[in-house]
């Protein structure tokens, strides 16, 4: 099944144009509605500008935002709050991501710990919840986010499991990783880039990060009729599956607005997948069909 949907996406990849250059963007939010670079957002009070964020934050980062994120810190490892439709997603991000890099890597995808001996880097980590598998699967893993509380509450929880106690949690940037020339075997970044301020600059930041033939991974909603119905309208108002605000449809990046940031950025686009919800079981799926959640894993060019 899953060679199958890769076959697919193959195929979806051999029928873009080969030349993006024309592709239509949406330009960037204005400074009223600032974006952030992790996790859902939530609606504060005006005492919400008291939080902790990276020492030096990078023009990307916007504070309104990381306020938000801030309020809601303490309900990361809450499976019924603000998250829990990233720790249903979860499982079946974290499929892909085995598919792919021990593809990529040459490693055994049964094995219990295939990613031994590789350095992986969640960016915008949140509380850990995907660092903590990673780090189970045998990866040495840096997580980072630009809040400090949620790197708070990530240490205290991979401190309960001695697998998970060696992850090293840093509240910091990309863009600063990347001035003290940090390299990884593959970056993560998933569910993050629809929450920066400028979608290539943290694209290049990224493909910086990423060693020499290294992957790169990243995850979005895609700007489409469907995701407005299904990611705002039905998971905001109706559902209220996450607090209302939580996303901006012009933010969003479609499948070829992606490939071509990326592209330009130094990552060459290999393999993509959809996201899929089944209500009915309440579980996420991986699919061919990327018109709302989808993922993209890519390789560092030369």
């Amino acid at each position: 099944m899953a060679s199958s949907m890769f076959l697919a996406q193959r195929r979806w990849f051999l029928s873009l144009p080969r030349n993006l250059s024309n592709a239509r963007f949406f330009s960037a939010l204005p400074s009223e509605h600032p974006v952030s670079v992790s996790g859902p957002q939530n609606n504060v009070g005006p005492e919400s500008n008291k939080f902790e964020k990276a020492s030096s934050a990078p023009s990307s980062l916007k504070e309104p935002e990381l306020a938000k994120f801030s309020a809601i810190a303490d309900t990361w490892w809450d499976s019924e709050g603000p998250f829990k439709p990233l720790h249903k997603m979860n499982p079946t991000r974290l499929a892909f991501l085995r598919s792919t890099l021990c593809r990529h890597f040459r490693k055994d995808p049964l094995s219990a710990r295939p990613f031994e001996g590789l350095r992986f880097i969640d960016v915008g980590c949140g509380g850990g919840i995907l660092s903590e598998p990673l780090a189970r699967m045998g990866a040495t893993v840096t997580g980072i986010d630009a809040i400090e509380k949620n790197i708070k509450i990530a240490r205290l929880h991979a401190n309960l499991d001695p697998t998970t106690s060696t992850i090293e949690y840093c509240c910091t940037t990309a863009e600063k990783l990347v001035e003290e020339q940090r390299k990884f075997d593959a970056v993560i970044a998933l569910e993050v880039i629809e929450h920066v301020a400028d979608a290539a600059e943290f694209c290049k930041s990224l493909s910086a990060l990423t060693a020499h033939e290294g992957a790169t991974v990243v995850s979005t909603i895609n700007r489409s009729m469907r995701s407005y119905a299904t990611a705002i309208v039905a998971a905001e108002y109706l559902l209220q599956w996450l607090p209302k605000g939580t996303h901006q449809w012009s933010s969003f990046l479609t499948p070829e607005e992606l490939t071509m940031i990326l592209k330009r950025a130094g990552v060459d686009v290999k393999e993509m997948a959809g996201f899929v919800y089944n209500p009915l079981t309440g579980r996420w799926s991986l699919s061919d069909d990327i018109s709302v959640n989808f993922i993209a894993y890519g390789t560092k060019e030369k």
